[in-house]
């Protein structure tokens, strides 16, 4: 079978191939082809296509038939994703897996594929998005086992809902980012057409994936930030104006590891370990950063990580709210993912082999946060120049005193630093999420970069497996790699954090089910009540989330607000409007008890109910 996919009406041809090379394998004498257990797939694989679901070379995803063996790893595997197999653009351009087959494994934030023609998920009885409990039944059509703890895993399943009829990928999304090393099997069985009449043998199948270890998911941000040690960057204030709040610009430097000179779309250059290496030729680059700083000597500063691809001056936009509490707030461009990089990402978008350029600079971005809490944090940094003293000469800044807060592409990339830097221990992430192949899809900001994408990649199980590919560089950025060491298990030197997670009931941006997943992997309670009777579509909402037992909180904390949005949508859709409503997604920054919540637990560690007891209505906004 060739690598890439054929035809979804060619479906039956390839199956009746698949079937017919196992029957000539067969020596069981009896004509049936000998089932493979999981424990024959688990160690290693081929790297080569997978006949077992014949509708594409690369499924089922993932999968350690393209892996191969590697003792020097931690898995003890290299993915080899074979590079014939690989969705093609319009140009005829596979995707380029070479960094990707770096890896010791899959993404803790996979989304398993595998194509079962006419399936009804219903009539099946397959947990959707709204019954993520039933997953775990003994009797589930489809389940998810963790095989290094014997324990399964919850999923919710859907199949493609942009896909035309027939082209519909079968998608089952874990309901908590996947262990680190650990080895899972898919079993999708005793599934059902429309008409409850069984779906073809063929399309029911068991394999393993092995998800990969820590070093391989953060070891190259965490190496980069190790190698500042204590260094404090050297800066330059080049602006200071206004008076209420005084704003700071300037520069400060970072260690370049890009094959460049830090500007986008540049790449890693890698040592020999596999690690980047701050390139001689360019061994610097300049950051960006925007402070305001208000009248109380020795307050503490909020590091703000900033939009979908936006800038530091959304900061500017906090001048009241810091003033409320007598805080500071300082942000920087998180480059890879910042208005500069606009350019990079329309082009990487129709030819995703170049999103290396994007991954590796989101990883300098991420390093550039955590040096700008050192330059809050130390007696050595910003407070020795002028600009942050006050007019008798004391410090604006309190030493020690970095707070981290990231709003909406900020809260999906800012539990990654928050994991990996010791400058601050409290972090608020406003409407965030886990897993870009999980949000893109559900999110109104896609169509826009959709342009881009889908004329490039016009198949729709093409683009589902793009993501997937692109998944594997992305967590070495965003929230999916990290999140199991946030507010536990933290790596070493490191401590964990404490977070407040803050959800917008029926965001449009960044879906509900991604913000609960990353409730979940991280520990967070749910405030309680958080929603009304009836205003959520699930049969038990937040399931598989602590309850909060009560106020004040010192542990990490989802607080959900309502702002009479429509509930979301229950499939991999974006909640449109006029349909569902005006999206709430920026609501929280002008509603008084979120920014309340928000500031106590800053500057007290304590999350306090600022809803007396009944769920959280935000100003109703036109539903």
């Amino acid at each position: 079978m060739h690598g890439r996919r054929g035809t979804v009406g060619a479906l039956a041809f390839a199956a009746l191939l698949a079937v017919g090379a196992a029957a000539c394998t067969d020596d069981t004498g009896d004509g049936a082809a000998p089932e493979a257990s999981s424990a024959d797939r688990a160690v290693g694989g081929d790297g080569t296509c997978d006949d077992l679901d014949p509708a594409y070379c690369l499924l089922p995803w993932p999968n350690d038939r393209f892996t191969v063996a590697d003792p020097s790893t931690a898995t003890g595997l290299a993915l080899s994703i074979p590079d014939d197999g690989t969705p093609e653009n319009a140009d005829g351009v596979p995707v380029d897996v070479t960094d990707q087959n770096r890896a010791d494994g899959f993404s803790p934030a996979s989304t398993i594929l595998t194509f079962v023609p006419d399936v009804d998920l219903e009539v099946s009885g397959v947990a959707p998005s709204t019954d993520i409990g039933v997953s775990l039944d003994a009797d589930a059509p489809i389940t998810l086992t963790d095989l290094t703890t014997d324990e399964r895993w919850p999923y919710w399943a859907e199949l493609d809902a942009p896909a035309p009829a027939g082209e519909q990928l079968l998608m089952v999304h874990p309901a908590v980012a996947l262990a680190e090393s650990h080895r899972y099997e898919v079993a999708v069985d005793h599934l059902v057409r429309a008409d409850g009449s069984p779906v073809a043998d063929d399309a029911l199948r068991t394999w393993t994936f092995t998800v990969a270890d820590a070093e391989s998911l953060s070891g190259r941000l965490r190496s980069m930030i190790a190698s500042t040690a204590d260094d404090v960057p050297a800066f330059e204030v080049t602006s200071v104006s206004g008076a209420d709040p005084v704003v700071v610009e300037g520069t400060y430097e970072i260690p370049n590891f890009l094959d460049n000179d830090g500007s986008t779309g540049g790449q890693f250059a890698l040592g020999g370990d596999g690690l980047p290496q701050v390139n001689p030729d360019h061994p610097v680059a300049d950051a960006s950063f925007t402070c305001i700083l208000g009248a109380d000597p020795e307050a503490g500063t909020v590091v703000y990580g900033h939009g979908l691809l936006g800038s530091r001056d959304e900061v500017l936009s906090l001048a009241d709210i810091t003033s409320i509490a007598g805080l500071n707030a300082c942000a920087t461009d998180w480059i890879g993912m910042a208005t500069e990089d606009l350019g990079t990402v329309t082009s990487i978008l129709q030819d995703v082999s170049g999103f290396p350029a994007q991954a590796d600079r989101l990883q300098q971005g991420q390093m550039a946060f955590s040096l700008l809490g050192r330059l809050v944090n130390d007696p050595a940094g910003f407070v020795t120049d002028p600009a942050f003293r006050t007019d008798g000469g004391e410090p604006v800044l309190a030493e020690d005193g970095a707070l981290f807060v990231g709003n909406s592409q900020g809260g999906v990339l800012g539990g990654a630093v928050s994991a990996v830097t010791d400058e601050w221990d409290r972090v608020v992430l406003g409407v965030p999420g886990i897993g870009y192949n999980l949000l893109l899809p559900r999110s109104t900001d896609w169509p826009e970069f959709q342009a881009a994408f889908d004329p490039a990649y016009p198949d729709p199980i093409d683009r589902m497996i793009v993501l997937e590919l692109i998944q594997l560089l992305w967590d070495r950025g965003e929230n999916s790699a990290y999140a199991q060491h946030l507010t536990a298990d933290p790596y070493d030197g490191v401590p964990a954090k404490t977070v407040l997670l803050v959800e917008a009931f029926g965001d449009h941006q960044v879906a509900n089910v991604s913000t609960q997943v990353l409730a979940r992997t991280i520990g967070a309670a749910v405030t309680d009540p958080a929603l009304a009777p009836g205003r959520s579509e699930d049969v038990q909402p937040f399931w598989g989330i602590d309850v909060l037992d009560g106020f004040p909180a010192t542990a990490s904390v989802l607080s959900v607000w309502d702002y009479g949005t429509p509930a979301p949508p229950t499939v991999n859709l974006p909640p449109t409007e006029p349909e569902y409503g005006e999206d709430p997604h920026g609501a929280g920054s002008s509603e008084p008890g979120v920014l309340t919540q928000a500031l106590t637990f800053l500057t007290s560690g304590e999350v306090i109910d600022v809803c007396n007891g009944t769920p959280c209505l935000g100003a109703q906004i036109d539903g």
